[in-house]
């Protein structure tokens, strides 16, 4: 019964998610993720933000994980899948992201979902060179729930992955991605918010 649960869920994340090539695109509008900031001057805070829902999970390594404790970091918090190819394309991304500004404060959280034991997850981590933090379920399912929190909280269910949220210092949701992006669209959007800016 489990097994057929993972793979009832792995195909409709599949068939929604990373069939959707043609379709992605960037979200415009609060119900849409999160608009744009264009124009936006550092130190103040889009009229559209929104505040990210707190949550914890546990890093493939063991540890607990609270999005609350890490305020006063910028943080790119990523729903994204082993098995999805978009999401592997990111990847080499927010390694060089990471390696670049986790000293001027970034931080990339990504969220495995249906990707299978935090072993299996570790081993594809390290194949890939990932040493930014990874997330999984603490007992069963608690991934599902917070993506089902954040997408209430964006005002949209969150279907397609990879899904990027861009969140601000305090804790505010301020832009938003479905599908891959390159290093220099996450950048463009990152540097008013980070420390070297």
């Amino acid at each position: 019964m489990i097994k057929m649960r993972i793979i009832l869920w792995m195909t409709i994340l599949i068939a929604i998610g990373c069939g959707q090539k043609g379709k992605m695109k960037e979200a415009t509008r609060p119900s849409e993720i999160v608009n744009k900031m264009m124009g936006t001057n550092k130190g103040k805070r889009p009229d559209y933000a929104i505040k990210a829902p707190d949550f914890t999970l546990r890093t493939v390594q063991g540890e607990l994980f609270k999005l609350s404790e890490n305020r006063g970091k910028v943080i790119m918090l990523n729903f994204w899948g082993t098995w999805c190819g978009p999401c592997r394309r990111e990847i080499p991304d927010f390694n060089k992201l990471h390696a670049k500004y986790q000293k001027d404060g970034l931080e990339i959280v990504g969220i495995t979902l249906t990707s299978g034991s935090s072993k299996n997850i570790l081993q594809f981590m390290n194949a890939w060179d990932m040493e930014y933090t990874v997330l999984t379920d603490i007992d069963n399912n608690e991934t599902q729930r917070v993506t089902s929190i954040y997408g209430r909280a964006i005002g949209r269910p969150i279907t397609g992955i990879p899904t990027t949220l861009i969140i601000d210092q305090e804790g505010y949701i301020v832009k938003g991605y479905i599908g891959p992006r390159s290093e220099e669209v996450f950048y463009k959007d990152l540097q008013p918010l980070l420390s070297s800016s």
